[in-house]
């Protein structure tokens, strides 16, 4: 007797999630800039993910869309939203004396 898969093929694979704790990421949010309130990239930490779900927090405040502030600064977007990004880092090279 052979065994049948009565899943398709996808449903068996469990992907990879792509940030973890203490990821840098940038999440394109509502958030202060020089005392004005901008839709833009902003660099927090990843301070829990699962597979669908990531939570940033950020040392500046950040808004949600309607107008209200977070009060903790930790926002939740999904996995695989095109609203979040790794940060590229950016090393200074010393100079030499």
């Amino acid at each position: 007797m052979t065994k049948i898969s009565i899943n398709p093929t996808g449903v068996g694979r469990i992907r990879k999630k792509p940030f973890k704790t203490g990821d840098r990421v940038e999440v394109y949010c509502d958030h202060n800039n020089n005392d004005e309130r901008i839709r833009d990239w902003l660099g927090g930490v990843v301070v829990q993910a699962d597979r669908k779900m990531v939570a940033v927090q950020f040392v500046e405040d950040v808004y949600l869309t309607n107008g209200w502030m977070i009060p903790d600064r930790v926002l939740w977007t999904l996995q695989n939203s095109d609203k979040i990004r790794p940060v590229t880092r950016r090393r200074s090279r010393s100079r030499p004396k």
